[in-house]
């Protein structure tokens, strides 16, 4: 008997779908074969309208997941290794569990789908020559299908951004950052999924030749990524903002096994130091990674806390600084009880004034489970498992997304009046070093969260996201960069990365990205925010749209399920 095109697909679809999944991971950053991706979803989305029953869908949709999330989230076993406590390959470990848990999102959106293509059109079975029952190589493949998967992925990724805390890392959309991600100042990045869903459906039902129905669903992305192309800057074309906003952003190359080894402070210190010192006497933000230093800078800590004075850790940081500059750093803030011990801590960001005073802070609001903080802490810890997170005490959760207003630095001038000599008269008029900004602040993977980056009522002139990557291995860097990018054209707002190891950035409002530090390199970029854009669609709307889009899609397919199509 001669083997078909599908039979080791009919014989091992969950294999082959785990093998898809696996292929679709690479067009994520670094690799960023994004044909691969669509080609791979094309082949899964034909694996689930052929299924017989939805048991076998959601079998091949939640295979599908483990294999797209343990390849694209292989960076979190180079985590583990930098636990002193904890065993190399229980990173390995943890990927594996942490997909199959992932996996069950894909594996709704299948099954759905595949409930709406067996209400419009039941795969139909024909007799082969031998007498067996075969199922069509197309079989289930209609518009309905192709548009409810693409709604489903849709909500089913918006749903996992926020259930159980939400973890959100790369998200379908983020293969199109830097590419065709334009639409997403309408539908978000959750949105943009639903688009990637239609190319790898439309490739599906060319290669079927449903021609008109491919053409029809190759028309929603390319109509959306048009328009959004057609209003670029926005929908309302760049905002009024003030004079540009100097800084300096600096990425000391510090690896995570060197950052909190007690005889290496002084000398990272240094690498930060060398690469702060002011080139001349201009006014800027200095902008330093996530926990930049060890040094608690506020005051009223348990003495065993303090290497040095938080007079003399400010005094360091101020030598470095101009009289007008600004400087944001990463640092630890301590969280006292009522008898003065030490209960909990806040990753935060602080501010520093060149007299050594310390401005706004803003504290991580979306904290990272098994890293920062430990669920479940007393039943963990009383059967050994509290070494799953660094430390003896949690990190406690800020507010959530927060603007930090910086004042202007000024300085007084004596203007004489015109065509008299500067000493005759003179009038004392303030002069502006520096701008006053809006900083919206997001520390490390907050800024993987679409739809939760910026405080919508008081919208600033650009977001910060000072981040640790240096915990990443070799592909989390650039997919955490990637997803940074979806932020900016969002939410028509720059976004500026620094990180210890790379990769730090400038990024524009449209996801352009102005200058970068590599990783691996210790350097530091000197230029100006690039300006804003007016906000868009989604800055007002939020994951309104995306979810919007896709009941929107939902209902067509619903609508041409009645059509028979």
């Amino acid at each position: 008997m001669t083997a078909t095109p599908h039979a080791f697909a009919d014989r091992r679809p969950k294999l082959a779908a785990l093998l898809l999944g696996a292929v679709s991971a690479t067009g994520f950053a670094p690799l960023d074969l994004w044909p691969l991706t669509l080609l791979a979803l094309a082949g899964w989305m034909l694996l689930v309208a052929r299924a017989p029953r939805g048991r076998r869908a959601l079998g091949i949709g939640w295979a599908f997941g483990v294999g797209h999330f343990t390849i694209g989230l292989n960076w979190i076993a180079t985590a583990f290794t930098y636990q002193a406590a904890m065993p190399a390959w229980l990173g390995w470990i943890a990927v594996v569990l942490l997909a199959l848990y992932l996996a069950v999102y894909p594996a709704l959106a299948a099954w759905g789908a595949w409930t709406v293509s067996r209400i419009v059109a039941p795969a139909k079975k024909a007799v082969a020559g031998n007498g067996t029952p075969t199922i069509p190589a197309f079989a289930g493949v209609t518009l309905s299908f192709i548009l409810a998967l693409a709604a489903l992925w849709t909500l089913t990724e918006w749903l996992r951004s926020w259930v159980f805390t939400g973890f959100a890392w790369n998200p379908l959309g983020a293969i199109a950052a830097g590419r065709f991600a334009s639409a997403a100042i309408w539908l978000g990045t959750y949105g943009l999924g639903a688009l990637v869903v239609c190319v790898a459906g439309a490739l599906l039902l060319f290669s079927a030749r449903q021609w008109k129905r491919a053409a029809l669903v190759a028309s929603l992305p390319i109509f959306a990524t048009a328009a959004a192309v057609a209003t670029a800057g926005g929908v309302g074309g760049t905002a009024d903002t003030a004079s540009p906003i100097p800084i300096t952003l600096v990425q000391p190359n510090i690896g995570q096994q060197d950052k909190w080894e007690g005889d290496k402070a002084d000398a990272n210190f240094a690498k930060l130091a060398r690469l702060t010192v002011p080139k001349d006497d201009r006014a800027r933000l200095i902008l330093w990674p996530e926990a930049a230093i060890p040094d608690y800078l506020e005051t009223g800590y348990p003495l065993v806390y303090y290497d040095r004075s938080p007079a003399e850790a400010r005094a360091r940081l101020t030598n470095l600084m101009n009289p007008g500059d600004l400087m944001l750093l990463g640092a630890l803030k301590l969280e006292l009880g009522r008898d003065g011990t030490v209960v909990g801590a806040r990753n935060a960001v602080m501010t520093v004034y060149p007299d050594g005073t310390l401005g706004p802070r803003y504290d991580k609001a979306h904290l990272v489970p098994y890293g920062e903080y430990l669920p479940m802490r007393p039943l963990l810890s009383t059967i050994g498992l509290s070494r799953l997170a660094p430390g003896d005490i949690d990190f406690w959760p800020g507010p959530g997304a927060r603007t930090l207003s910086l004042p202007a630095a000024t300085r007084t001038v004596d203007v004489p009046p015109a065509g008299h000599p500067p000493a005759v008269i003179a009038t004392r008029l303030p002069e502006t070093l520096r701008p006053a900004v809006e900083v919206g602040l997001q520390i490390c993977y907050e800024i993987i969260f679409s739809g939760q980056v910026v405080d919508r009522a008081h919208r600033p002139d650009f977001i910060f996201n000072p981040s640790n990557d240096a915990w990443f291995g070799s592909w989390g860097p650039p997919q955490h960069l990637a997803q940074a990018r979806l932020r900016a054209i969002e939410e028509g707002l720059p976004v500026v990365r620094a990180t210890p190891t790379g990769i730090s950035a400038v990024i524009d409002a449209d996801g352009r990205i102005r200058a970068a530090i590599p990783m691996h390199r210790a350097g530091r970029i000197d230029t100006l925010v690039p300006p804003a854009h007016a906000p868009t669609l989604f800055a007002r709307f939020g994951n309104r749209l995306p979810v919007g889009f896709a009941l929107l899609l939902l209902a067509l397919a619903i609508a041409f399920r009645r059509r028979g199509r």
